[in-house]
C-alpha cells in the first residue's frame, strides 16, 4: 500500500525529471499538497492511494466547488490529480485510474486580449527612444518571434544565428524548436550585443543588472513599465506580444499550421483561437465600414 504523500513526492520528483519548469512544479505541487491535507482531517488518518476510489474523489471536487473556486482552478486541479494517477497507474502503484472519470467543468472560451498592429509598432517605436539596448532587444524578440517569456530569459548566446535570422527555443517539457527572427530584431540584438557586458562564462543571451540571467518577473516588469509610458496601457505583458505575433501573421495570410510550428503549440485547436480573434476583426470592420452593415 502506498501513501498518498509519498505517491505525490514521486510523482513531482518524475516531473521535474522530465524538465517540467518551476512554474508547473510549484502550481502542481500546491494543488496535490491541498489534495492530500482534504483527506487528512485532524484526528484521522489520511487514506492509502489505492482507497482512493471515484465516490471519495467526487467528494473531493464537491469540497472544491463549496469553496467558491473558479473554473479554471477546478480544472487545474483535477488535471493535477488526474496527471499523478496516471503516472501511478504507469509505475503499477495502481491497477486502474479512477480519477481518470471525474468530470471536468466546461470553461466559456475566452479570446485574448490583442493588440493592433498600430498600437504594437507605437509601443515598440516609443520604447525604442525609452529603453536601452537590451530592453529593445528582448522586446523585438517577443514580437518578432512569439515566443513566451520563460523562452526568452532561457536564450544563450548559441541559440541565436542572426546572420541567418533563427532562434533555437526551448518551449514546454524542454522541447526545442527554431523559428526565423525579424529583421527589425536581428538590428535590436546586434546593437545589444555590441554593448552587452557579462562575466566569464555566462551564456545567457539577457542579463541582469548584476551580470546572471535576466529573470521572467523583471520582464513583465518592464514591459507593463514601457507600456505604461508609450501608451498608457499596464494591461500589456509579455504574452501580449505573442498573440499579437500570431493574429497579425494570420490576418496577413501566413498558414495556420505554420503559426502553430511556430509558437510551439501541440495541438492545432490551440492555435485555432487566432482565427476566431481574426474573424471578430473582420467583422467589426464590415461592420464599421460596408454601407450595407
Amino acid at each position: 500500500m502506498a501513501q498518498l504523500r509519498e505517491s505525490i513526492a514521486k510523482y513531482l520528483a518524475e516531473l521535474e525529471r522530465r524538465g517540467a519548469s518551476k512554474h508547473t512544479l510549484r502550481n502542481y505541487g500546491s494543488d496535490l499538497e491541498q489534495f492530500a491535507a482534504y483527506f487528512e482531517p485532524p484526528g484521522e488518518r489520511a487514506p492509502e492511494v489505492e482507497q482512493l476510489d471515484l465516490p471519495l474523489l467526487r467528494e473531493w471536487l464537491g469540497g472544491l466547488y463549496d469553496q467558491g473556486l473558479t473554473v479554471v482552478s477546478v480544472r487545474r486541479k483535477i488535471a493535477a490529480v488526474r496527471a499523478m494517477f496516471k503516472f501511478l497507474l504507469r509505475e503499477g502503484v495502481l491497477q486502474r485510474n479512477v480519477a481518470s472519470r471525474l468530470r471536468t467543468p466546461k470553461t466559456r472560451q475566452r479570446l485574448p486580449e490583442v493588440m493592433s498592429a498600430e498600437k504594437t509598432n507605437h509601443l515598440l517605436d516609443g520604447a525604442e527612444e525609452l529603453s536601452k539596448e537590451r530592453d529593445l532587444a528582448f522586446l523585438e524578440l517577443l514580437y518578432g518571434c512569439g515566443i513566451r517569456v520563460s523562452e526568452l530569459v532561457g536564450i544563450n548566446l548559441e541559440d541565436i544565428d542572426l546572420r541567418e535570422g533563427w532562434l533555437r527555443v526551448r518551449g514546454k517539457g524542454n522541447k526545442e524548436r527554431e523559428v526565423p527572427v525579424a529583421g527589425r530584431a536581428v538590428e535590436a540584438v546586434e546593437r545589444y550585443l555590441a554593448v552587452r557586458s557579462a562575466p566569464p562564462g555566462e551564456r545567457a543571451l539577457f542579463l541582469n543588472s548584476r551580470g546572471g540571467r535576466l529573470g521572467d518577473r523583471q520582464v513583465r516588469r518592464l514591459v507593463k513599465q514601457y507600456a505604461l509610458l508609450v501608451t498608457g496601457d499596464s494591461t500589456v505583458h509579455p504574452h501580449s506580444f505573442r498573440h499579437a505575433y500570431a493574429t497579425h501573421l494570420l490576418s496577413d495570410g501566413a498558414d495556420l499550421r505554420a503559426i502553430q510550428e511556430s509558437l510551439g503549440h501541440a495541438r492545432l485547436s490551440t492555435t485555432q483561437k487566432y482565427t476566431q480573434v481574426s474573424l471578430i476583426d473582420l467583422m467589426a470592420v464590415y461592420d464599421k465600414s460596408h454601407p450595407r452593415a
